[in-house]
């Protein structure tokens, strides 16, 4: 496929991954993890998916500066200066205003496509089609896309977008954005599913890097604020390093709150890719091939007699001999082995997070 020159890529890999504990631990969170032993981590998988639709030296990677040693390891092919370290964690949007910052300096009509590194796809092929085909909208409308997926199952560990009308431009799979729901129980995820109104959030954006910085501006305008008043904000090179400078100011907002619930002229692209977020045990257990009786066994060696409906994840050179289990997590990590029902795992897993850290410390997380 050809690709364009001034279109860039952004991939955020600044996460801390507790959902995955312990497996994902602090100080090497699940980007950093070849999960299901094929060899290449989710960030490396991520990187390996745009590069066949985005010109390499268009891909920077967003990154926690502790990370960024181990990010610049695993993508050799990406020159130093395309990690983009912060110095805290202030959760999505602000990483993507200080790239698109980096990026404007770079090509000032960069269209830009932002994507979390802890994603699978499961139809390359249409995901090259539908990330072009948005690449080419942004190319000539003002306005932000999301890249929506219906859903296959009542998942509550998901966003929800719910499509409005058809976009006035006339393409058929773009809608407005009427409404976005979070993380919905698995009840109201399937109400939601049935509605046929509603896709799964992505976390896939795609915009020209003017359009959104000028968007940002507006959702944390009081930092924006500061940094001019400051007179930080001169020349690009001036902004650049204000971003930096502020950083620490900066709220903590996902981005897909700062742009579904705050932006004008944002449409949903219904696309056909097949996709899951493997951010969670359970979103891992529904996206991944089952074996014998629906278990679901992550690169680890097993015994297995009358179990269902479990996903196991273990080190290598451990055994794990179960029988009569059904519908638990089995990971093992280092000097934690959690093992707990699956269900709707997530909440429970950080509160988990959250109890040894305050009983025992930051050894175990």
């Amino acid at each position: 496929m050809s690709t364009n020159n001034h279109h860039f890529c952004v991939i955020l890999a600044g996460g801390r991954g507790k959902r995955l504990w312990p497996c994902s631990r602090v100080g090497y969170p699940k980007q950093f993890i070849d999960f299901f032993g094929t060899g290449r981590t989710q960030l490396q998988q991520t990187f390996d998916r745009f590069a066949k639709i985005i010109p390499t030296e268009n891909i920077f990677v967003t990154i926690n500066d502790e990370f960024a040693p181990i990010a610049k390891e695993q993508l050799p092919e990406l020159p130093d200066d395309h990690f983009l370290g912060e110095p805290v964690n202030r959760n999505t949007a602000p990483s993507v205003t200080w790239a698109c910052y980096h990026i404007l300096g770079i090509c000032p009509e960069a269209n830009i496509i932002i994507t979390p590194s802890d994603q699978t796809v499961i139809n390359d092929s249409v995901f090259h089609h539908d990330v072009k085909e948005a690449l080419d909208f942004v190319d000539g409308h003002d306005g932000i896309i999301a890249m929506g997926v219906r859903p296959s199952r009542p998942e509550p560990g998901y966003g929800y977008i719910q499509m409005g009308d058809h976009c006035p431009c006339g393409e058929d799979n773009l809608f407005t954005v009427k409404s976005f729901l979070e993380k919905p129980e698995r009840d109201f995820a399937r109400m939601l599913m049935d509605s046929g109104e509603f896709l799964w959030n992505t976390g896939i954006f795609v915009s020209h890097v003017r359009h959104m910085i000028n968007h940002f501006k507006k959702v944390m305008s009081p930092v924006f604020r500061q940094i001019e008043a400051d007179g930080k904000a001169g020349t690009l090179d001036d902004e650049t390093k204000a971003v930096w400078e502020y950083f620490p100011l900066f709220p903590n907002l996902s981005i897909d709150y700062g742009i579904l619930e705050n932006a004008e002229n944002v449409n949903v692209m219904l696309c056909g890719f097949g996709w899951a977020d493997m951010g969670t045990w359970h979103s891992i257990y529904e996206a991944e091939q089952k074996c014998d009786g629906d278990n679901v066994v992550l690169d680890s060696d097993v015994i297995m007699e009358d179990c269902k409906g479990n996903i196991i994840k273990l080190p290598k050179g451990r055994l794990g001999v179960f029988n009569g289990l059904e519908g638990f997590i089995i990971a093992e990590k280092d000097n934690v082995l959690m093992i707990c029902p699956k269900g709707d795992s997530s909440a429970q897993v950080r509160k988990f997070v959250n109890e040894v850290q305050m009983k025992l410390g930051e050894e175990f997380i």
